[in-house]
């Protein structure tokens, strides 16, 4: 029998399939109970003695991972693993791996409530009315915008079959794209230049790296329009905040919407003081079907490998030791 930690606070309490799946393996599952995501030295201390870990969004980073090389399997309950530092977990002989295909659905159902929450003057509204208020007045449709999409991967994908629900145009960037599915649905493929500049909604669907780091920033802030509107729910990391706090404050766009930021928790930054965003605590990907269903697939990833079994599909480092 095997200590298995659920670390990700979402998870905490709920009996559903991923619990059942380990208990029927024999292990014993760990719970920190804290309500909130860990930090590096609360991490450290909850994986003594732990050979397998669902994992959140708490930083797997070379200390914490060399701190404990009983550590087997980092089973992310999500589709990113940048909390997840690799080089260190395979030099630990720890198996790091995602839940692909889980939570698409759910990150563009949250991307449309962020673009509707600015386009409707959601929160505006809702401040005004706390304060004795009523300012009536008009506010923009999606239908016959430009949805423009950074990456058309499985979210990108469903970002376009609902933005043509809401009757908008779609146009995408994507450096390796689906033909088939582009020309089923219309979308016209751009140049990252031409999809900042023709977006009258842009959507982020990119995966964090060295080249998608601070991919937007004061330049690329500066080719959108004055009455385009940014949505992040990727990774906090391709926005430069600084450079899009600067963009609202001089009206270079008309809104952004966040889910994902820089450093989480991010602390009380100054351009949350803007009254044309909309902010919610990176938990776009986690509706309670997706949280279900990617800790079902972490779960499932956890006792094969701890079983002798390899789910290629799910593994990041395939050079670990098997």
């Amino acid at each position: 029998m095997a200590k298995v930690l659920i670390a990700p606070s979402p998870l905490d309490g709920i009996e559903v399939e991923f619990v059942k799946v380990l208990k029927d393996a024999g292990h014993e599952l760990v719970y920190p109970k804290k309500g909130e995501q860990l930090s590096e030295s609360e991490l450290i201390h909850w994986l003594n003695g732990v050979t397998a870990v669902l994992a959140g969004s708490e930083p797997y980073n070379e200390k914490v991972i060399s701190a404990h090389p009983q550590l087997r399997v980092i089973a992310r309950v999500g589709v990113g693993y940048d909390a997840v530092n690799l080089k260190s977990a395979t030099a630990n002989n720890t198996v790091v791996t995602i839940a692909p295909g889980t939570n698409q659905g759910s990150v563009a159902e949250h991307a449309f409530c962020l673009m509707l929450g600015l386009a409707k003057k959601l929160v505006v509204q809702h401040k005004a009315i706390e304060q004795g208020k009523f300012p009536r007045g008009t506010n923009l449709p999606l239908r016959g915008k430009t949805l423009g999409l950074a990456g058309l991967g499985r979210t990108g994908k469903a970002m376009a079959t609902r933005g043509l629900a809401f009757e908008m145009k779609v146009v995408a960037y994507e450096p390796y794209p689906d033909l088939e599915f582009c020309k089923k649905h219309d979308i016209k493929l751009l140049s990252w230049e031409d999809l900042l500049k023709q977006s009258d909604f842009l959507s982020l669907h990119l995966p964090y790296s060295k080249e998608s780091h601070h991919i937007i920033n004061k330049t690329t802030l500066g080719m959108m329009k004055p009455s385009a509107f940014l949505v992040n729910t990727s990774r906090g990391g391709v926005i430069k905040t600084d450079d899009l706090h600067e963009a609202l404050k001089a009206k270079k766009i008309a809104g952004a919407g966040l889910d994902v930021f820089e450093e989480e928790p991010p602390g009380k930054l100054a351009i949350f003081e803007m009254e044309n965003l909309v902010l919610t605590a990176h938990m776009a990907g986690v509706d309670v079907q997706s949280r279900d269903d990617m800790a079902l697939s972490a779960a499932h990833a956890v006792v094969d490998i701890l079983n002798g079994k390899w789910p290629a599909e799910k593994v990041v480092n395939p050079d670990v030791k098997k």
